[in-house]
């Protein structure tokens, strides 16, 4: 039986419950479970602390699990990224007291805090910087103002929190972060994680595209063909009146309504957007 760890709190919980409850996998229905038996489909889950998720992949006997690409290289398990989920997106910077630091060249013999020193570790070996890492636990907004540091370094979503603390962003992104499934480095992947692979893959497409349906002149059928061109190509049906098809294809969910807008310019009607609940392509 398959083995699979998933953040059992935290702000990847709850998403990485229901892309799995889309993939047809069974999920909790009780916060207070700690495992799961999906018999259906022959895995087990286990609801684990995020940041030691990638340990129990490495060392232990759960054979892949989602966490953040933050936590996995914070801890430097010996596990590898297999495939990034598309939610939970954050970015990890410094920050510090506007004025304080002219750039990122400045940061070496300061004093930075942070929660996540293996990656504040990481960077500052990639940059040839010697610096103090204080690690704390939890929010570190608060740290320069009490005095534990000079520089605070941290997982920021918008950078509003930061700010509020009245401290500025300097320089580019450490790290772009995201929800991952990750797996034991070198590790031969069984059947079973093959498939998780396959139906995460397509909840991902799913959400990202949507079906579009319309009805469009045969003269006009090239043309539309250009704006919805679909995967492979488009679905075209005949329809009763010989002058006019059915046309359906997958379409871009962000583009969606401006290719609506380019369809009923062209003279295209009944131009529906269904959505899309999970695909393989």
């Amino acid at each position: 039986m398959l083995r699979v760890g998933v953040p059992n709190k935290g702000t990847l919980s709850e998403p990485t419950t229901v892309m799995l409850r889309e993939a047809g996998y069974r999920q909790r229905s009780d916060g207070r479970d700690l495992v799961l038996i999906d018999p259906d489909n022959g895995v087990e889950f286990f609801y684990l602390r995020p940041r030691d998720i990638a340990t129990y992949v490495a060392e232990g006997q759960v054979e892949v699990g989602i966490t953040g690409r933050d936590l996995l290289l914070d801890g430097g398990a010996p596990a590898d990224e297999l495939l990034p989920l598309d939610f939970g997106r954050a970015t990890f910077r410094y920050a510090a007291e506007p004025g304080a630091l002219a750039s990122l060249d400045d940061l070496g013999g300061r004093r930075i805090a942070t929660s996540y020193p293996g990656l504040v570790a990481r960077d500052l070996a990639e940059r040839g910087v010697t610096a103090d890492i204080v690690r704390l636990d939890g929010a570190v907004e608060t740290a320069i103002r009490l005095g534990v540091a000079e520089v605070v370094a941290d997982v920021v979503s918008s950078g509003t929190t930061l700010r509020q603390a009245g401290l500025a962003i300097v320089g580019e992104p450490l790290l772009e972060s995201e929800a991952v499934l990750v797996a034991r480095r070198g590790a031969t992947l069984s059947d079973g994680v093959d498939l998780l692979v396959r139906r995460l893959n397509g909840v991902i497409i799913a959400r990202r595209y949507v079906m579009v349906e319309y009805d469009v002149r045969r003269e006009s059928l090239d043309e539309a063909c250009m704006i919805t061109p679909g995967i492979e190509s488009p679905t075209i049906s005949p329809l009763q009146d010989d002058a006019w098809v059915a046309v359906r294809s997958m379409v871009p969910r962000r583009e969606a309504h401006a290719i609506m807008d380019r369809l009923h310019a062209l003279g295209a009607r009944g131009v529906i957007v269904f959505d899309i609940l999970a695909c393989r392509l």
